[in-house]
């Protein structure tokens, strides 16, 4: 690909991008080196390796590779038998362990199938044993640990003893000679590793010692004394010894280093292999790129493509076809529009799309792009007009021009941006046609624009060759960088200066002027625009009907497969109950035979008397107890609003009791029901009318005072205030407590507690479990997740329990 090219495409920018997204300084060379391919095969490789990349950005976020280190020359010194520093150690142990945890975030069962990016993880190896060591023994780059080795440890033990000993010997030095006046100062120092004291210049006679040092005045000296002469002597023995062994243990470090020094090399360079395809596919991710369908000796299809340099929220995606061998397909593509159209950025689009797709790197386009893979890629775009030498505009453009043919063939994209311009018209536009002849008939792919009628004409009348235009709306004076396929555009030279309120009669002398066939070939192109826009208004109209129509069904199918799912619960439910049921019933039928053939035995008259009533009593619990799950789940009858009265006596179904109402039904379809003491809250549907009863004490001036407001047994408030006994039903029955009980026990109540509450009508329910270890919490939600009749579940409000209690939303 030619610099100049790359250039002009701004190729550049994109390698900067991409630049950004590389974690170590070798990768990032290897970016700067980064050209477009031109082996499809090699082409198709690359970027199924960013697309494999993507997919693991999105399913599990980017490899854990952090800025890792170039060891290459560490370790090829350590293969020589040099030993190495414990700042190189410390890279290697850096890399190694970088190494170690990619090769287990891309074997990891999570990810979708990678066989490119698996196949380099395969080759990493691992070395957790010299990890180990190196960690074990280096602190820091300054540092190795006392645990290093046990000579190590053994000889700083004894640098602390010998130190502590000078120490002592010092500090009763200096005790007898700060007393006498001889010491500067009574502090401990060094000088040149060894221990020295401050004497003063006149006391140096009596202060027997070693002078290793003196202050700037001289009146300082620093005198090791004589008595710790040996000591710090043997200090510096140890010192010389501990060097030596960190010496050793270095050696010892880099030998290892040295046996599989091949190996490390190698995952550096494969973590710099994974770093690279991930860089990639962090800014196909960032630009929402796609992959494209490489079609070695195809079209040339960008579908809703977006220049990757234009601010997102500005850009204007356009589709683009071109090239191809089909019947139907065309090689050359005629451009055109008015100014500030998006003629040039639709040029550039096309370019640096195919120069990243050649790189490896994804597009930002729609997913069913096609790209094939040019030899060369040639752009003349912009003005290059240079005054050093003393070209023209023109000359500049055909300069350029005359280099890409004397190139170009059928394996090149040729972008032309104004071809012809900045000479005469007529001459300009004929040069124009020539050079499009030329490269069509070398079959070269080429995107041109321009202004010129002739070229219009050229596109309609050649085979292989395709009119285009950028859309303009004449009513706002403003481009829509549309890219109409099929249709050459309009300059609206004339509309626009209308708009901008230049005299009509001048507009109509300069219609005048102009060729009539030209007249006739612009209106031509205004009715074929205005049936596009008719056709495509059309078309978007039918399309949101479709997609309208579509939503609708799929709605009705959700409702009426939420219906079937429904009844199928409530008939399984209404045969598990009945299955329930049958069983209790044969196995207290049983029972019963047995207590029968029992009492027949019996003798004495009492026992059995006694044992008749117990049995009686016992089938008088289990029918009570079966009485609710025999009873329908809704009324067969339900009240009306205008049916109900303040002092209507009522049944609260669910609760088999009767009461007084006592106010009349809310918005919701709720009322008030006396029950003895109790004030109950319940809805419409869940009351029948009673005939024939009243409440015990009930008269008709108690039914007249309850119609009042008061019930004919309740007491006026006295002055000092009083209590009324309230039960709201939907409250009251719709949460359970299970807290201290054992998990089966308490999911057995559970369940029978949503079976009631599912027979009461209930949408929602409480369960409270508490906290403690989470065993009732964790137990009852993953029985719920399995419970066809429940929708969802999530903790109650902080001031209502939080995890301490379970929110239960049921079908």
């Amino acid at each position: 690909m030619q610099e100049k090219t790359l250039r002009t495409l701004e190729y550049n920018r994109i390698i900067d991008l991409l630049e950004e997204e590389a974690a170590s300084e070798m990768t990032r060379e290897r970016v700067r080196n980064l050209t477009p391919l031109t082996d499809p095969e090699r082409v198709e490789e690359q970027l199924a390796e960013t697309a494999e990349a993507v997919s693991v950005i999105v399913h599990k976020g980017a490899i854990p590779l952090g800025s890792f280190y170039d060891v290459a020359g560490a370790v090829n010194l350590a293969d020589k038998g040099g030993v190495l520093t414990q700042r190189q150690l410390l890279e290697i142990l850096y890399d190694l362990k970088i190494a170690r945890e990619v090769k287990n975030f891309l074997n990891s069962d999570e990810l979708p199938a990678i066989p490119i990016l698996r196949a380099m993880t395969d080759v990493i190896c691992v070395f957790k044993h010299i990890e180990d060591e190196i960690d074990r023994c280096i602190l820091s780059e300054d540092e190795i640990a006392d645990s290093a080795s046990p000579a190590l440890k053994s000889i700083r033990r004894e640098k602390v003893r010998k130190n502590e000993m000078i120490r002592a010997k010092l500090n009763n030095l200096m005790s007898s000679a700060s007393a006498a006046g001889i010491l500067q100062d009574a502090v401990i120092t060094l000088r040149q590793g060894r221990y020295v004291v401050p004497v003063k210049q006149e006391q140096k006679a009596k202060f027997p010692g070693i002078i290793h040092d003196q202050s700037q005045t001289g009146a300082t000296l620093f005198i090791e004394p004589q008595a710790v002469v040996t000591l710090n002597n043997e200090l510096r023995e140890l010192e010389l010894e501990e060097q030596k062994e960190i010496a050793r243990i270095l050696a010892e470090l880099s030998a290892m280093v040295a046996e599989v020094h091949k190996q490390i090399a190698n995952n550096q360079n494969l973590l710099v292999m994974l770093d690279f395809a991930f860089a990639k596919g962090k800014l196909a991710k960032r630009m929402r790129a796609e992959m494209p369908t490489i079609v070695p000796g195809g079209a040339l299809e960008l579908r809703k493509a977006r220049h990757p340099l234009i601010d997102p929220k500005q850009v204007v995606p356009v589709t683009i076809r071109v090239g191809g061998s089909g019947e139907d397909d065309y090689t050359e593509l005629i451009i055109t529009g008015p100014n500030t159209g998006g003629k040039t950025v639709t040029l550039k689009t096309a370019g640096l799309l195919s120069l990243m797709a050649q790189s490896g790197l994804l597009i930002p386009a729609n997913e069913g792009s096609t790209v094939p893979v040019y030899e060369t890629v040639f752009a003349d775009i912009g003005d290059e007009q240079s005054i050093q030498q003393s070209l023209s505009t023109f000359s500049s453009h055909m300069k350029n021009i005359v280099g890409i043919l004397s190139e170009a063939d059928d394996r090149s994209l040729v972008l032309l941006d104004e071809l012809g311009a900045g000479t005469d018209p007529s001459e300009g536009a004929a040069l124009a046609i020539a050079i499009l002849n030329e490269l069509h008939g070398r079959g070269a792919t080429t995107l041109a624009t321009t202004h010129y009628t002739e070229l219009k004409k050229y596109a309609l009348s050649t085979p292989g060759v395709r009119n285009a235009s950028m859309e303009f709306d004449v009513e706002t004076l403003s481009p829509t960088y549309r890219l109409v396929l099929g249709i050459p555009g309009k300059s609206n030279a004339f509309e626009i200066s209308r708009k901008l309120g230049l005299s009509e009669h001048l507009i109509a002398y300069a219609g005048t002027l102009i060729d009539r066939g030209e007249i006739a070939f612009e209106d031509v192109l205004a009715k074929v625009e205005a049936d596009r826009k008719k056709a495509e208004e059309d078309r978007d109209e039918a399309n949101r009907l479709r997609l309208q129509m579509q939503v609708q069904k799929a709605d009705l199918d959700r409702e009426m497969a939420r219906v079937e799912r429904k009844k199928e619960q409530i008939l399984e439910k209404a045969r598990d109950e009945a299955r329930d049921i049958l069983d209790e019933a044969k196995t207290v039928l049983t029972e019963s035979e047995k207590e029968l053939k029992a009492l027949e035995k019996l003798n004495d008259p009492e026992e059995r008397r006694k044992r008749q009533i117990q049995l009686r009593a016992e089938l008088k619990r289990q029918k009570e107890r079966h009485a609710p799950k025999m009873r329908p789940p809704e009324n067969a009858e339900p009240l009306r609003p205008e049916d109900v009265r303040i002092g209507d006596y009522v049944r609260i179904l669910s609760m088999d009791q009767k009461g007084t109402v006592l106010t009349l039904p809310d918005e919701k379809g709720e009322l008030k029901v006396q029950v003895g003491t109790l004030s109950i809250s319940v809805r419409l549907s869940a009351l029948s009318k009673v005939e024939g009863w009243a409440p015990q004490g009930d008269s008709d001036a108690g039914r007249h005072a309850i119609r009042n407001g008061r019930g004919a047994n309740t007491p006026k408030p006295a002055s000092g205030g009083g209590t009324k006994t309230e039960l709201n039903l939907r409250s009251a029955a719709t949460e359970i407590n299970v807290i201290g009980q054992p998990l089966d026990d308490a999911l057995l109540n559970v369940d029978k507690f949503i079976d009631e509450a599912i027979r009461g009508g209930l949408k929602q329910i409480a369960i409270v479990h508490g906290r403690g270890a989470g065993i009732l919490r964790k137990g009852i939600r993953a029985e719920l997740a399995k419970n066809r009749a429940v929708a969802g579940f999530q903790n109650a409000p902080y001031n209502q329990g939080g995890d301490g209690c379970t929110i239960v939303q049921l079908k």
